[in-house]
């Protein structure tokens, strides 16, 4: 093989194993959190007046996390090659100018590529993705160069077996909660941590324009040029840019308020004993059996002198409709919807904190009995945790071990 061919093939490799990567990793994180993904989609459909398709929201966020993560695979073991890389091409093609209308516009903040696990600008992603525009485009032009290392038969195996993967931890944050929290809100972060700002932390800077008139004309000034001096120019209005974002703490906008209007806030975080709340973004569609079971635990909670609140974003009206429907033996107080939808991915969940510190997270579907504070909650949630990261644990040492074998029988071939 000519040194020129050998070349090629040696950057068409790199191009496909970093493609591959970042495809893999961003399917793997998207399918971990589906209902993140979910919610990513509604805000670009508010944002584009689109709210008709909110409905497809969930199935379009786990069809677009197993499209990337299987081009990934794909591309990384080197089966369904051409398939791998024209997924990836027209991946590209659609998503890249896609990205720059965001970054222009910015509908939405954060483009939700990386789920929770990388946030990044609407200009970085662009940016990301011109990148990996340029190893795509190197490894479509080389695809006639490139072929498989496995036979037919070894390729659906293994395209069976990731696509299974993938849909099982789906399904597992779908009726649980997602395997891996890298939210700010994740067991064992501190919610007052999360919100303080370090005293050497950059601030917002913002540009002024003072807008001046004098005959009939107005013009644009900036606080160093303004006509001071001159009493012909007459003051109109002033306007206030952000030029540079400063330092913005993890999390934000959890400002808990009663019904009188009142902050109690700080009256949650710093309590040292246990309190438990019970998190529904909206109660029109909320599991009013898991709601139910929730009250037989507040109801425990107060013959124990444990502090059990619930948060909503739903109005007084609705949330007094509720509580007598469901005969609910707690109160609720209002908390910013997307808040609510980062702490848990869950309507309702539970949250059970001690001096802020997140301790426990139950979906609705895994709300605990009242025998539950009858022991320590503290070491019940430590036991927990453990048996969970061991799981994690050994899957991703299957995981491993299962790339790192068929990477090294494509390095024989």
């Amino acid at each position: 093989m000519k040194f020129k061919e050998k070349y090629l093939l040696k950057v068409s490799s790199i191009s496909r194993f970093i493609v591959g990567l970042v495809f893999t990793f961003s399917g793997f994180v998207k399918g971990i959190d589906p209902l993140g993904s979910a919610y990513k989609f509604e805000d670009y459909f508010m944002a584009f007046g689109l709210d008709f398709l909110q409905p497809l929201a969930l199935t379009l966020a786990l069809a677009l996390a197993l499209a990337e993560f299987l081009i990934g695979i794909f591309l990384v073991l080197k089966i369904h090659l051409k398939t791998g890389i024209w997924g990836a091409f027209i991946f590209m093609i659609f998503f890249t100018p896609l990205t720059l209308v965001l970054a222009l516009t910015n509908p939405v903040s954060d483009c939700g590529c990386f789920g929770d696990a990388l946030v990044l600008s609407n200009w970085q992603t662009f940016w990301k993705n011109i990148i990996l525009l340029l190893f795509v485009l190197i490894l479509f032009l080389s695809r006639k160069n490139l072929i498989t290392a496995y036979p037919p038969k070894i390729e659906w195996i293994l395209t069976g077996f990731f696509s299974f993967f993938l849909v099982f931890i789906s399904f597992c944050g779908l009726k649980n909660l997602p395997i891996i929290d890298f939210r700010p809100y994740h067991i064992g972060a501190s919610i007052p941590d999360g919100m303080r700002i370090p005293d050497d932390a950059a601030l917002d800077e913002y540009e002024t324009t003072l807008i001046y008139e004098k005959n009939g004309i107005q013009k644009e000034f900036t606080s160093d040029n303004f006509p001071w001096q001159d009493s012909t120019w007459k003051f109109v209005d002033q306007n206030s840019f952000l030029v540079k974002e400063g330092y913005s703490p993890p999390i934000h906008d959890f400002n808990i308020i009663d019904s009188e209007g009142e902050d109690i806030t700080d009256i949650i975080l710093y309590d040292e004993a246990y309190t438990f709340l019970l998190i529904s973004k909206t109660l029109r569609n909320t599991d009013i059996p898991a709601l139910e079971k929730a009250s037989k635990l507040a109801l425990f909670c107060k013959e124990s002198s444990i502090k059990f609140y619930g948060l909503s974003a739903s109005g007084n009206t609705e949330i007094d409709n509720l509580v007598n429907q469901a005969g609910l033996n707690f109160e609720f107080y209002a908390l910013d919807e997307t808040t609510l939808k980062t702490i848990i991915r869950s309507n309702p969940g539970l949250v059970l904190l001690k001096e802020g510190i997140i301790i426990g997270k139950w979906s609705a579907k895994n709300i605990p009995n009242p025998d539950f504070i009858n022991k320590d909650p503290l070491s019940q949630q430590l036991t927990s945790i453990n048996k969970q990261r061991e799981s994690l644990i050994l899957i991703g040492l299957f995981l491993f071990t299962l790339l790192l074998i068929s990477g090294i029988q494509q390095y024989k071939k």
